[in-house]
């Protein structure tokens, strides 16, 4: 028997600063990196499970909506969002699923790929945000074997 992780709003709205330091990280965000966002959440966000906001609307289009609000203002720190985005991730680890991880790495690649391929600042913080979703693993390998030993 398997059960189901509960998303909440607050998972959506960091994925949200997430993709928006990758979109923004090479200084500007062009319309093509909003419309693959977009069309990602629909095709593949929305699936992940039935949370709804206060509206009654699914909870991952806080993703776009959080993209959108930071893309607006324009002196909002891309190093800020990310780290929201990690030390959130640290807080709910149970929430980041192999499922999970996998898509928010094809996300962020899509987003990166979206303007003429992925550029040298882009890269860089997708292999950074690649080594951040596979520290959990590493940690609980780690916990296994210090279990084993216990034994």
């Amino acid at each position: 028997m398997t059960s189901k992780k509960k998303m909440t709003l607050q998972f959506y709205r960091n994925l949200g600063k997430l993709f928006y330091a990758i979109a923004a990280t090479d200084g500007t965000v062009k319309p093509i990196e909003i419309e693959k966002l977009k069309t990602f959440v629909k095709e593949h966000w929305l699936d992940i499970d039935d949370i709804e906001d206060v509206f009654g609307v699914d909870a991952a289009y806080q993703i776009e909506i959080v993209f959108d609000w930071l893309n607006y203002d324009e002196e909002i720190d891309v190093n800020a969002c990310y780290n929201d985005f990690v030390s959130y991730k640290i807080e709910q680890s149970h929430l980041f699923t192999e499922e999970v991880k996998k898509l928010i790495l094809k996300t962020g690649s899509v987003i990166a790929h979206a303007f003429s391929g992925i550029n040298k600042s882009e890269l860089i913080l997708m292999a950074k945000l690649d080594m951040e979703l596979k520290k959990s693993i590493i940690h609980e390998l780690l916990l296994q074997q210090n279990c084993k030993r216990k034994i």
